[in-house]
């Protein structure tokens, strides 16, 4: 499944912000700040994990359903004289 733009932007903030907190660890050592900061990465970390797990999402949050399409040609039975040309001067079945 493709990453979108947003989850790709999310990981590389949150790599950042590990980065930033991994300096001020090595600067201030395991203060209580700086345990809590590490502390709300891990918990950040987990939810754009939780995220990034989620099903693809349509309009109004509706999950997208994906098909996979062969190269199988069609059956043309499905085509037969009964079929409709359109674009092409309308209906020309035999049915109707």
């Amino acid at each position: 499944m493709p990453v979108s733009v947003e989850l790709r932007t999310l990981n590389r903030v949150v790599e950042d912000l590990r980065t930033a907190v991994t300096s001020l660890h090595g600067k201030y050592g395991d203060v209580p700040t700086v345990r809590r900061l590490r502390n709300d990465l891990e918990r950040l970390e987990l939810d754009v994990h939780d995220v990034c797990s989620l099903p693809p999402t349509g309009p109004g949050g509706n999950p997208i359903e994906m098909h996979q399409l062969t190269d199988e040609p069609y059956d043309a039975s499905m085509w037969a004289e009964d079929a409709d040309d359109e674009g092409l001067g309308g209906y020309r079945g035999t049915s109707r």
